[in-house]
């Protein structure tokens, strides 16, 4: 999973964030699950919520209701974090319209209420994930409850996902219009179907995937700032170009922030 959030300035303590794959059947339609914790009586401060190609739903245990933050082109900012513990997960478009029967699209550069989304279910599942002590415990309730409430057929579009997945990928193709040859459709076609489906042009949802292994390599224990560049920029100059537009940091300035995290493994 690519961070979701991070604060616009260093706190006195990293955060604290441990984070699992989800099991083989749930992957087309979820990115992965993270536990998330704050320094305890730390004020709430502003946050910057990164560009993404995926909605996350959060369930938050200090009072804020469950909500779902959409896929975004660029960098958003709140004044202060309204998450301070609980557990976040990334829903792909396919996810995303199997979980809550609603596109994406829907959702997209905005944020919206778990409980109209999927009514009452949400409520539960809050409660039940509060009520565990161990990450693990929770891991395993959000696989039991996703499993059960999934309907892979809602909003199905197999050959748009391809190219969604294809996109993500760090070996995908080139450009749209190889994309669109790969897999025997026009360009046209992929365009639409990213509108209706995904709410972003392929393009971005490209940049958008481009950014977010920027920031998985930058943030590895052992990451060089110029590791960055390697992730698909033609050169130093265009990865800070793009780095200041989606996000409005300079690359140093992205890194230091994504290397002041806490990983956690238990």
């Amino acid at each position: 999973m690519a961070i979701h959030s991070l604060p616009t300035q260093p706190q006195a303590e990293p955060y604290q964030m441990i984070s699992r794959l989800p099991p083989q059947h749930l992957r087309p339609y979820v990115l992965g699950w993270a536990g998330f914790r704050t320094r305890a009586g730390e004020p709430a401060p502003p946050s910057r919520m990164l560009p993404l190609n995926a909605a996350t739903l959060i369930v938050d245990f200090t009072g804020m209701g469950p909500i779902v933050t959409g896929p975004r082109a660029t960098t958003t900012f709140s004044a202060r974090t309204p998450w301070r513990h609980g557990v976040a997960v990334g829903l792909t478009p396919a996810g995303m319209a199997a979980l809550t029967g609603t596109p994406v699209r829907e959702v997209a550069g905005t944020t919206a209420r778990l409980e109209d989304l999927l009514g009452a279910r949400a409520e539960e599942l809050t409660d039940r994930l509060i009520a565990p002590a161990s990450w693990a415990d929770r891991f395993r309730l959000l696989e039991e409850r996703l499993t059960a409430w999934l309907r892979p057929d809602a909003g199905r579009d197999d050959l748009i996902m391809h190219a969604w997945w294809r996109l993500q990928e760090p070996s995908g193709p080139p450009t749209i219009g190889s994309l669109a040859d790969e897999l025997g459709v026009s360009r046209r076609h992929i365009e639409l179907g990213f509108r209706r489906l995904v709410g972003l042009s392929p393009k971005t949802v490209a940049r958008i995937a481009r950014f977010q292994r920027t920031v998985d390599t930058l943030r590895r224990p052992s990451a060089m700032l110029g590791d960055a560049v390697a992730c698909g920029y033609a050169d130093q100059p265009h990865l800070t170009r793009e780095i200041r537009a989606m996000t409005q940091m300079t690359p140093k300035q992205l890194f230091a922030f994504v290397q002041y995290t806490e990983p956690r493994t238990g």
